[in-house]
């Protein structure tokens, strides 16, 4: 998908990983990132986000739960990170990292509770009442007040399937009084998701149903006395989605592929954004007409459609052969002959964390000095080298 951006933004990238692999340094199932550009995207989303009065946490699951690479970010200026389930947030906490919202998109488990409120979260989303009573309770034992986000939806909602959930219109002032009453827990906000999505045949990045059923029941709240302090608005944050979402009424974005450039938007090559993040791989065997390279990296969503690869200097475009999502990805298939052993290099959109890859971290790409400045398992813990 993001082959020709990846070229056209970042072939210093591509040049690192393939040194690296061939010095043995890296091996085949690893997401390459580029630290330095990561940085510097990661300043100009700050930048947009300050233009537009919105505040910005940072969204880890993309590049694999990463705490150094995560923390490397917040250092340009953020106030901390989401966790979307409570494994991330216990991944990011035992790192040191600051956490600024938990619940969303996946919720607490009542006996994680008591950990996430020790973490001191701005927030914390909640779909149910009855898991903001549980709240309420451990919060009261722990002697602290925690601030809470409402989980809107409504019926023509984009709604993935296993992410249903959350509070119809119809109850919400209802359900947000008895909440209130519990005491020990405070609403001061909302969320859905997707808030916004890009359009498939023209790259435009647009608000989406969810969207408009959040401002609405932030309106709805406000009007019944509740301070809504947040409308958090996260899926495709990016520097040109901002606006928009700022413009809509958004109060805080969760930007995550956006640090990596791999946005939809960004296909051509064409955004604030840039490329900093790539697939490595190796040529393990042909079979046939065809090439097949190591795997462990597919995410069925990534429209991976082509690759490089590196007989020598020059590199082969191939096509990648079409995939089946029920299929284990123990390898890629490759249109052609290729000779043993050679580097594969793609670039497609992913979620590492549900992959089984390595991330290596690369610093000193843009001075010609790269560096590997770390090397993590999917799910953000350090793998010690075998070297």
């Amino acid at each position: 998908m993001f082959l020709d951006a990846l070229r056209k933004q970042n072939q210093p990238l591509i040049d690192a990983s393939i040194g690296l692999l061939r010095q043995h340094k890296l091996t085949p199932d690893t997401w390459v990132i580029d630290v330095d550009m990561v940085k510097q995207n990661a300043r100009r989303i700050l930048q947009t986000a300050e233009e537009y009065r919105v505040t910005p946490y940072v969204m880890s699951k993309q590049f694999g739960r990463n705490p150094w690479l995560t923390q490397q970010i917040i250092d340009q200026g953020f106030s901390g990170a989401v966790a979307v389930d409570f494994r991330e947030a216990r991944c990011l906490a035992n790192n040191g990292v600051p956490l600024r919202h938990l619940g969303h998109l996946v919720q607490i488990p009542d006996g994680e509770i008591e950990s996430a409120l020790r973490c001191r979260p701005e927030v914390i989303t909640v779909f149910s009442f009855e898991k903001a009573r549980r709240i309420a309770e451990c919060a009261r034992r722990l002697g602290m007040r925690q601030r809470l986000l409402l989980k809107v939806c409504q019926t023509g909602d984009i709604v993935y399937p296993g992410q249903e959930g959350g509070f119809l219109p119809d109850e919400l002032v209802d359900v947000a009084a008895r909440i209130a009453a519990l005491g020990d827990v405070e609403i001061v906000g909302v969320t859905n998701f997707p808030c916004a999505l890009a359009s498939a045949t023209a790259g435009e990045s647009l608000t989406t149903p969810n969207f408009t059923t959040l401002v609405n029941a932030a309106k709805t709240l406000r009007a019944a006395g509740f301070p809504i302090e947040q409308v958090n608005t996260p899926s495709a944050n990016s520097c040109n989605t901002i606006p928009a979402l700022a413009r809509g009424g958004a109060t805080h974005i969760e930007p995550g592929h956006a640090f990596t450039g791999t946005i939809p938007a960004n296909e051509y090559g064409d955004q604030p954004e840039r490329i900093a993040m790539l697939y490595l791989s190796e040529v393990s065997h042909n079979a046939g007409s065809n090439s097949l390279c190591f795997g462990g990296g597919y995410y069925r969503r990534g429209r991976l459609r082509n690759a490089l690869v590196f007989t020598g200097d020059t590199p082969s475009e191939t096509r990648t052969l079409p995939f089946k999502s029920d299929n284990i990805d123990y390898y890629l298939g490759l249109e052609g002959n290729f000779a043993v052993g050679s580097p594969v290099i793609m670039c497609f959109r992913t979620q590492i964390f549900v992959t089984r890859s390595d991330v290596a971290l690369i610093q000193g790409i843009s001075a010609g000095r790269p560096t590997l400045a770390g090397l993590y398992d999917s799910l953000g813990n350090p793998i010690v080298s075998r070297q």
